[in-house]
């Protein structure tokens, strides 16, 4: 298997965020893999999905992936029967962190336990 049929994960990962400035290259037996992503969250999706198909510390990929914004950790668009814990346990893994999304969103949010879909919340750094 070549190394980019190895990471095709990862290319298609990148294709679905919209990655800006994409650029993939193979030398040798390494795949260099270079681009720039929306936000943090964004960065440690690819990096994750890198892990996944690579191991750890995977020496077949060199990956430079900068963020455009990363005053926040995301932007995330509000769906449907979503709650901010629900929003806080995807995002930090922690259900009670959906005060920190609730105090970075006190321009639009009044109480925590009403939001709306369609409401674009920043998610605040880690």
């Amino acid at each position: 298997m070549s190394v980019k049929a190895k990471y095709q994960g990862v290319l298609d990962l990148g294709e679905q965020l919209g990655i800006k400035d994409g650029n993939v290259t193979v030398e040798g037996d390494i795949l260099k893999v270079k681009g720039q992503a929306k936000t943090p969250y964004e960065k440690d999706l690819i990096w994750d999905k890198i892990k996944q198909l690579g191991g750890e510390s995977p020496s077949d990929i060199k990956a430079n992936i900068t963020v455009e914004d990363d005053s926040v950790y995301h932007r995330h668009v509000v769906k449907g029967g979503e709650s901010l814990s629900k929003i806080a346990k995807h995002y930090y893994g922690d259900a009670m962190k959906y005060k920190a999304i609730f105090e970075a969103n006190t321009g639009i949010l009044k109480n925590p336990d009403v939001i709306h879909p369609d409401q674009v919340l920043v998610i605040p750094n880690k």
